[in-house]
């Protein structure tokens, strides 16, 4: 296995005064204060903290479902913050993974079509998307699924379902918002073992957001958001 810290020279993804407030009846709430974040290529980061830290926030603003009020925001060198809506979309689409809680699965689709989602925005022939998507299936482990619906796979199998949707048009980087919050600790530990993988193997760039110390341990870096800041950072127990 190749050196993961050898090959973590770029930041792929930077935060510079990230500034986010949300109106709630007649106040305006600051959620980020501030916030100043290099991640680097390669790496997997997990951002943990109590609810209403400011984590789901930040997750989305690195993901392009949100925008900042103030601050600049790069991924791999280009400005998402100055994008139009439309733009934004399209970036997101082509590179961003989402890997949620709640899985987000059709229930009428197989896994396959599932999977085969994000490619129907895409030139790709019907034959190449079956082929991408059946790919992404045999990547987590379930090329032999691929014609079950969602509710005849397991909870942690839907999650793997969800994690090859959100790899199958190779986007630049994932993100996954508590992707082993709805599992047992043995299915969330095979979907760490394949976040793992997909990290270590496939050189993806993960953040993760979790409230699980034992998810964390498998990230690289560890950071702590508290009250919309940046509290402390840890190098994790996988890396």
């Amino acid at each position: 296995m190749p050196d993961q810290d050898a090959t973590m020279t770029e930041a792929l993804v930077s935060l510079k005064g990230i500034v986010k407030r949300y109106v709630r009846g007649k106040q305006r709430v600051q959620v980020l204060h501030g916030i100043d974040l290099d991640i680097m290529e390669g790496e997997f980061l997990a951002l943990m903290g109590p609810s209403g830290s400011g984590k789901a926030t930040l997750l989305n603003l690195i993901g392009g479902i949100d925008r900042a009020d103030e601050g600049e925001l790069c991924v791999a060198g280009q400005r998402i913050d100055t994008l139009s809506p439309r733009e934004l979309a399209q970036w997101r689409a082509r590179h961003v993974g989402f890997v949620f809680q709640s899985y987000n699965l059709m229930p009428l689709l197989t896994a396959q079509q599932n999977v085969e989602l994000p490619l129907l925005m895409t030139r790709l022939s019907k034959k190449q998307r079956t082929d991408n998507s059946q790919a992404a299936l045999g990547l987590v482990g379930l090329a032999d699924r691929s014609s079950h619906k969602p509710a005849e796979l397991s909870g942690g199998q839907q999650q793997r379902v969800a994690i090859a949707r959100a790899l199958v048009a190779d986007p630049t980087l994932l993100v996954c918002d508590e992707p082993t919050g709805d599992l047992d600790r043995e299915m969330a530990e095979q979907v760490l073992d394949l976040l793992q993988i997909v990290n270590r193997e496939h050189r993806k760039t993960i953040i993760m957001v979790t409230h699980d110390p034992k998810a964390a341990e498998r990230a690289t870096r560890v950071l702590a958001l508290d009250k919309g800041g940046l509290r402390g950072a840890q190098s994790g127990l996988a890396a």
